[in-house]
């Protein structure tokens, strides 16, 4: 069992050589691939080496209640711990997705449902920039259209770990946020209803692993850049000069466009970092079946028939309907605690790779 796991141990031992050698850390984007695949084994190679290390303490434990039958409870608690090593291991070994550890961008939009969509896309923006605040992860909003209640028609936000930091496998800002696109249902009475009926409206959520430079060429010929006024509110320079910013990556049709910062080139800096970032999310659609079917999950269109989760207010309950997940503790959740949400979806997907991985 685990014999695949030794040549993981000897590509282990080999990156922490490479690493020890300063000459290696001259070029920062080599060196950083090399931190991430050394990341990535370690606790692969140190499950694995405990997982060892408790086969042999079982079979000596063994040999001593043969002869004291004391030690028989210390090899039902040994056998206990192997099997706890050895469901670790095969989680572990499991097929990771490429994009975990980037950092992402995230949109959310308000879909049907009218201003009271909007004010959810605001409850659902506070909701993610707490949760990263708990987790210790820096936000930035990028762009955004305000409604004129206060919530939000357009948003986007950038999510990345602090210092450019390595995070640990399964800790990375893809790896937990990539569960949250989708539509997002939220079933409340809203503050214009004099009636106190109950109405049903949605916001969108898509979520999309942020390209660095290296992940995506991008040609000056292939973009259509345009300028124009900004709309909305803002400062002195927004509404007086041309300094929102579109550009059109003309071979795929893919736009991005951002109106928040006060200068045109500013702008055209958040435009790039949100084009790169789309085009590698289309890139990677292209090229791999399995990240193309995750990514096809994200419904693109604020359809309510297509909601992945429900905010249900007069009940306090929140339910994610891919997994099955409910709860009775939206307040807690449109707050920021979101981890039990997110953790509910990373085990979902972690036993089905494991079911299609024997």
């Amino acid at each position: 069992m685990f014999e695949a796991v030794e040549d993981l141990i000897g590509e282990h031992a080999d990156l922490e050589k490479q690493l020890a050698d300063p000459s290696v850390h001259a070029d920062q984007a080599n060196a950083r691939k090399l931190n991430k695949r050394y990341a990535e084994l370690t606790p692969i190679v140190g499950t694995y080496r405990s997982w060892r290390q408790t086969g042999d303490d079982i079979e000596t434990a063994r040999e001593l209640a043969a002869d004291d039958p004391e030690f028989a409870a210390e090899v039902k608690e040994l056998e206990e711990q192997r099997e706890e090593l050895t469901e670790k291991l095969r989680l572990l070994l499991v097929p990771r997705d490429p994009s975990d550890d980037k950092d992402v961008l995230l949109e959310i939009k308000a879909g049907a449902g009218g201003d009271e969509s909007a004010l959810f896309a605001g409850d659902l923006l506070r909701m993610y920039l707490r949760y990263a605040e708990r987790i210790g992860w820096k936000t930035e909003i990028i762009d955004s259209t305000e409604s004129e209640l206060g919530g939000y028609k357009d948003v986007q936000v950038a999510v990345k770990t602090k210092g450019g930091q390595t995070p640990e496998p399964g800790n990375g800002v893809w790896a937990r946020m990539k569960y949250e696109g989708g539509v997002h249902r939220v079933q409340r009475v809203p503050s214009t209803e004099s009636q106190g009926r109950i109405h049903t409206s949605a916001a969108g959520v898509l979520v999309t692993p942020e390209a660095e430079e290296v992940d995506v060429e991008i040609h000056a010929n292939d973009l259509r850049i345009d300028v124009y006024r900004s709309s909305g509110p803002g400062g002195q320079s927004v509404n007086t000069t041309d300094s929102a910013v579109r550009i059109t990556h003309i071979p795929t049709g893919v736009v991005a466009s951002c109106q928040n910062e006060k200068s045109q080139l500013q702008n055209k800096e958040q435009a790039m970092r949100i084009l790169r970032s789309r085009l590698l999310a289309a890139a990677q659609e292209e090229a791999e079946s399995k990240a193309a079917d995750a990514r096809r999950s994200q419904v693109r269109t604020v359809d309510r028939s297509e909601k992945i989760r429900t905010y249900n207010f007069p009940e306090n309950r929140i339910s994610d309907h891919r997994v099955g997940f409910k709860a009775y503790n939206l307040d807690q959740v449109l707050d920021g605690d979101l981890n039990a949400v997110i953790q509910a979806c990373v085990d979902a997907d972690s036993a089905a790779k494991l079911a299609a991985a024997q």
